[in-house]
């Protein structure tokens, strides 16, 4: 009994350790690898050998969950094929040499919860289908050449936490449906031709810990809802239009730690103060 025991165990321990992911995830890797000039990776993948020893592929009960491929000298474009990882939670391929618009099918990719791909040459409009993306907690696009405007659709994505697009040559307005988002912690848009007032509705969002908004054409008053994101640590306006009394905004927010302005309208602000002292 005891040695069919042991028997049975290292019959299971050989499953497990020879286990193979599905024919279509494994050739989705292939079309990844060929489509970006896999042999020309810093870290290359020997195809010959099982998946689980593929560097940058996290897989769980035999499905693809993580692909971490970073600084991994990735060029070309990403294929359609990649929705066949069906199971994705992270895509990170960022600091890499991509290019062309995202895959239509990426909005299929329904289990994404990170998306990073910032640092690459990806170009074309962000995908209004990314709003389906219900799960995805961060979405990561800065420094690449996309244009066109911020979707709207991207208001869907309620658990989302992180949404940094700066560095881009995005235009248009902050769309209203942001203020939906909830959970989001970090909003950066810095460095786009990005346009129009700060929608007084963005002072819904308690959770908010950074927004970043300079380099821009926006313009107007400083919405006074600003004050409510109490949990605030940078605030980030510089390089814009706008107008207000930085300094009493700055004032009303208990954990700001880095706060930046136009020089001009934060001496303007410090002489308006000046002035209502010397009244009193």
């Amino acid at each position: 009994m005891k040695t069919l025991k042991i028997t049975l165990l290292f019959c299971l321990m050989s499953v497990f350790c020879f286990a193979e992911v599905s024919p279509s995830q494994k050739s989705a890797l292939i079309d990844l690898y060929k489509a970006t000039q896999g042999e020309a990776w810093n870290q290359s993948w020997d195809l010959d050998q099982p998946v689980s020893t593929w560097h940058g592929i996290t897989l769980e009960r035999d499905a693809v969950v993580a692909i971490n491929l970073s600084f991994n000298n990735l060029k070309g474009e990403l294929p359609e094929s990649i929705s066949n990882l069906n199971s994705l939670r992270i895509l990170n391929l960022a600091f890499n040499q991509l290019e062309g618009e995202l895959p239509k099918s990426l909005s299929s990719m329904t289990t994404l919860e990170e998306i990073k791909l910032f640092s690459n040459r990806f170009s074309g409009e962000i995908p209004e289908d990314l709003g389906r993306l219900l799960q995805l907690k961060s979405l990561e696009l800065y420094n690449n050449d996309f244009n066109g405007e911020i979707p709207e659709s991207l208001g869907n994505l309620t658990q989302l936490e992180n949404l940094l697009l700066s560095s881009n040559q995005l235009q248009g307005k902050l769309p209203a449906s942001l203020s939906g988002l909830k959970s989001l912690k970090v909003l950066s848009v810095f460095d786009n031709r990005l346009l129009g007032t700060i929608p007084s509705s963005i002072g819904g969002l308690a959770a908010l810990e950074e927004l970043v908004l300079s380099n821009n054409a926006f313009y107007g008053e400083i919405p006074n809802e600003l004050a409510q994101l109490t949990n605030l640590k940078t605030l980030l306006l510089g390089q814009n239009q706008f107008k207000g009394n930085f300094a009493a905004l700055k004032s009303q927010l208990p954990n700001i730690v880095h706060f930046d302005l136009d020089e001009i309208n934060s001496k303007g602000a410090l002489a308006t103060l000046d002035t209502e002292d010397d009244e009193d």
